[in-house]
Parts: C-alpha cells; structure tokens; sequence
C-alpha cells in the first residue's frame, strides 16, 4: 500500500465508525418512540415505574450518560487520532453492547420490538468493536519492508 493511500483508508474508516454509531442511535431512540407507543409501557412511565424500575431523575441522569457514550462517539470517531479513536471505539463499543444486552434480562419480559431492536444495536455495537480491533496501524512500518531496509543499511 503506498503512503498516500493510509491517509484516505484512516478517514475512511473514521467515517465508517462514525457511521455506524448514527445508525445505532437511530435504533435507539425509534425502540424508544415505539416504546412511549406502547399502550402497556406508555401507563408504566406516566406512573414512573417501568417494568419494576423507579424512573427517577437519578435514573434518568444515568440514562443520559449512558446514551451520551454513542452521542459522543459520532464526532470522537472522527476527529481523534488513529490510536485513541480505535480504543474510544473499542470501549464505547463493548460498553454499549453490554449494557444493552444486559437490558435483556432486567424487569419483564421484553416485547418482541424490543427484541428486534436489541438484536440490531448488539450487532452493530459488537461489529464496531470488532472492526475497530482489527484496524491496522496506517503508520506501522510492514515487517519485510523494515527488514529490507536493514538489510541494506547493512551493506
């Protein structure tokens, strides 16, 4: 690969990044909106008690937090460097996709849009993870090519 295409590849998967964490927020809040549509849980919330769950500003503070991780990550993605974006990515996206598997198993049995959505967004997040883990270092050195030019320095 020569070195004027790094540059292009970094952007373009920052961009991808960056991508797929609009994506799951979308998903994140439409399972939201089909939540408030739900005439069952609709009640729950205006009763300030969802699926044995006390929503509480305490509560709804540490939910803002949570989704400000996905929120933050559309412009980190983008705008960090190569090591600090793959890492922000990998954490952000192990965090995500635990917390939300994890709301699999909390209060009642989810209803089945739930668990479409859920499927989506730990797909999505899981695939960040792993497309983040397995991006290379644009500015790593190929081993042949450092051993080639060691190989000549020593003549």
């Amino acid at each position: 690969m020569s070195t004027s295409q790094k540059p292009t590849i970094t952007k373009e998967r920052k961009a991808i990044l960056s991508t797929l964490w609009i994506f799951v927020m979308f998903n994140y809040l439409y399972c939201d909106v089909m939540g408030l549509m739900d005439p069952s849980f609709l009640k729950q919330y205006l009763a300030g008690n969802v699926g044995g769950m006390q929503i509480t500003p305490t509560f709804l503070l540490g939910a803002a937090i949570l989704m400000e991780i996905p929120i933050s990550m559309v412009i980190l993605s983008r705008v960090l460097g190569f090591r600090a974006t793959r890492w922000a990515n990998i954490i952000a996206g192990s965090i995500m996709t635990l917390v939300q598997f994890s709301t699999l198993f909390l209060g009642s049995f989810p209803p089945v849009y739930y668990l479409f959505f859920s499927v989506i967004e730990i797909a999505c997040t899981a695939f960040i993870v792993w497309f983040a883990w397995t991006w290379p270092n644009p500015e790593a050195v190929p081993h042949n090519v450092a051993f080639d030019r060691s190989l000549k320095e020593s003549k």
